[in-house]
C-alpha cells in the first residue's frame, strides 16, 4: 500500500512518502499561498503518487492543540479524497525534525523540516499499524 503523510502548517504543509511500508522519504514541501492553492497541489501529489492512504498530523496535547486540530480539519475537508484518512499524534515530530536537522539548515524557511516531521508522523503511524 501506498502511504503518504502531511504535517500541516500556517506557511508549509511537509510531506513524507511511502510506498513499500518501510522505506519513509520526505518530499518537497508546499509553500502555503492559500488553503486552495496549497489543497489544489497537496491533491495532485496524492494522485500523482497514487496513495492508497492519507496520515495527517495533529498535535493532542498542547495550549493550542484544538484550534491547531480544527485548521488542520478543515485543510483536509478541502481535499475532498476518496482514500482513508487517518489522524496522528505529531507531538515533538517539529521538535525531532529540527534536531535531525541540526547544523544543515541555517534558518532556511524552505520546508524541509516540516518535510521531515511528516517522516516522522509517518514512521510513527507505520510502527503501530503494521
Amino acid at each position: 500500500m501506498k502511504y503518504a503523510s502531511i504535517d500541516v502548517g500556517l506557511k508549509r504543509i511537509g510531506i513524507a512518502l511511502c510506498l513499500d511500508t518501510k522505506t519513509v522519504i520526505p518530499q518537497i514541501a508546499i509553500i502555503r499561498k492559500n488553503r486552495n492553492q496549497a489543497a489544489n497541489e497537496l491533491n495532485s501529489f496524492l494522485k500523482q503518487w497514487e496513495i492508497k492512504k492519507l496520515v495527517v498530523g495533529v498535535p493532542k496535547d498542547g495550549s493550542s492543540s484544538e484550534e491547531m486540530q480544527r485548521r488542520i480539519e478543515h485543510f483536509v475537508s478541502l481535499l475532498k479524497l476518496t482514500i482513508p484518512i487517518v489522524y496522528q499524534d505529531e507531538q515533538g515530530s517539529s521538535l525531532e525534525a529540527k534536531e535531525l536537522m541540526m547544523g544543515e539548515i541555517k534558518q532556511k524557511r524552505d520546508g524541509r523540516v516540516d518535510s521531515i516531521a511528516a517522516k516522522i508522523i509517518l514512521e510513527r503511524y507505520l510502527s503501530k499499524e503494521i
